[in-house]
């Protein structure tokens, strides 16, 4: 299996050292396997693991929805318990992406207005 440094996987994701093990404290990802010295390697699915938690980070999930989450995929829950978290976060991302549709609308028509 191939392993990859922390900082190559911080490069690779985009996302600081410090955010690594933050999510790994969170148990967002991981365990992280480690070397003989101690130090943390990094394998293409903790990679898929970091983008999937970064992802969801950028669409505005908090840190307690991710441990949710997690704790859902890592336990015998079923696919409907899987798709009924995702579609209630999509729904709140959705009423999110209406809110700044409509404060863009209005930014809009002050720029047309003072322009």
């Amino acid at each position: 299996m191939t392993t990859i440094a922390p900082a190559t996987a911080a490069d690779r994701t985009g996302v600081s050292i410090d955010t690594l093990r933050y999510y790994e404290r969170e148990g967002l990802i991981g365990p992280i396997r480690r070397s003989a010295g101690g130090r943390r390697e990094y394998t293409e699915d903790d990679l898929f693991w970091i983008g999937l938690v970064t992802c969801f980070r950028e669409a505005g999930l908090g840190i307690a929805d991710l441990r949710e989450f997690v704790a859902i995929l890592r336990a015998e829950h079923s696919p409907q318990d899987r798709v009924a978290f995702l579609r209630g976060r999509r729904s709140a991302l959705e009423q999110r992406a209406a809110a700044l549709c409509r404060a863009m609308e209005v930014l809009d028509e002050k720029i047309a207005y003072y322009s």
